[in-house]
């Protein structure tokens, strides 16, 4: 047995590079004891992950918990030697520590392409300006952060995908944040605060994905966007003043979406566009959406008012989904259905025998 062949050691660097890299961080560091020849092999892994599988203490002792996980990144950062592309920390027990600062510092020196940082407990941790100058960037993932940027920041210019999550930054900075990734494919905003008008400028976006409160969001220079998910958590008020001097809140969210094929509203955005004026179609069709889902509220008439807009303006949808919110004091008197029984409007798409386009219809139980 001591002559065979070693056949795992004889394969190509970069597949043990990538067996490694699919490895806990924890584990690939290990594989120091089965050789000479192995010993530093790890240190040349470019994807560097620290999770729960990095460290597990079974104390509930917070402190050793996160002492043992700086100890850890810090004794892998100083050995680690080559390129590191993708850095991921996310730990139940993290806290925004300062060592995180001397690690981003680190990074920054290199040529980092993906950089997730989730801060599980705690407040928002303050963003070191450092993290603004990893101009390689690919993919940015932040979560339970605090985003303020230096005066002199002109963007990542290499960024293709944003995900933020419970997220602090102010108006302007977010509104800079967008325009100046002229890169940006993906964007997901969840749970933010700091800001509440959603202005998106991306040339080259093509996934929109937000959940949280805002005041409003419009798209600008948005031609390529092809899937959108709007869900407005927050009830929003039949203001009708608001209502007045508002323009189409409809028109407006529109009219930069030409090639969307994929559309989600959900949870009160329905609402949000009801509170302004409400064509009976829009100016042009949406002639490549084939997916839409919405949460409504069939009681309420202007609720029903934009729905049958959305679907009169989408000729060729191929799905619809239909998720009722819980019944409130509504414009109709009786049933849910009533409100879609105006001889003046088109018939929904139903089921074709072939099985080409589908409705789904689902009611709060």
């Amino acid at each position: 047995m001591d002559t065979e062949m070693d056949r795992i050691s004889s394969l190509p660097g970069n597949v043990l590079d990538q067996i490694l890299s699919d490895l806990p961080i924890r584990d690939a560091v290990r594989t120091s004891t089965l050789s000479r020849k192995w010993r530093y092999k790890w240190s040349h892994i470019p994807h560097l992950v620290f999770d729960t599988q990095c460290v597990s203490i079974p104390s509930e002792d917070q402190t050793v918990a996160k002492n043992k996980l700086v100890s850890i990144i810090d004794h892998v950062l100083l050995l680690h030697n080559g390129p590191i592309y993708k850095f991921k920390l996310s730990h139940r027990d993290l806290l925004g520590v300062s060592d995180i600062d001397r690690w981003i510092l680190h990074l920054s020196r290199g040529s980092t392409k993906e950089f997730v940082l989730e801060i599980w407990k705690g407040q928002r941790y303050k963003l070191p300006s450092c993290l603004f100058s990893f101009q390689n960037l690919i993919h940015l993932e932040l979560f339970n952060c605090l985003l303020k940027p230096p005066s002199a920041f002109k963007g990542f210019r290499n960024l293709k995908s944003l995900h933020l999550h419970r997220v602090t930054l102010a108006q302007e900075v977010f509104e800079n944040l967008i325009s100046r990734c002229a890169l940006l494919e993906r964007l997901t905003l969840m749970n933010f605060d700091g800001f509440t008008h959603l202005k998106i400028n991306a040339p080259n976006l093509q996934f929109f994905d937000v959940g949280g409160v805002f005041d409003d969001v419009s798209f600008e220079n948005t031609l390529l966007l092809t899937q959108a998910t709007i869900a407005l958590y927050e009830n929003v008020k039949n203001d009708q003043n608001v209502c007045r001097r508002s323009s189409s809140k409809l028109l407006s969210f529109f009219v930069n979406l030409p090639r969307i094929r994929r559309l989600k509203i959900h949870n009160y955005f329905l609402k949000d566009l009801a509170l302004s004026k409400i064509p009976s179609t829009l100016p042009k069709s949406w002639v490549d959406l084939n997916y839409i889902s919405i949460h409504i509220n069939f009681n309420d008439f202007e609720e029903n008012a934009v729905a049958f807009c959305l679907l009169k303006s989408c000729p060729n949808l191929q799905e619809i989904e239909m998720l009722g919110r819980p019944r409130g004091k509504g414009c109709c008197g009786t049933t849910d259905w009533l409100c879609w029984g105006d001889d003046n409007l088109e018939e929904p798409v139903w089921p074709t025998a072939t099985g080409e386009n589908s409705w789904h219809l689902w009611h709060p139980v």
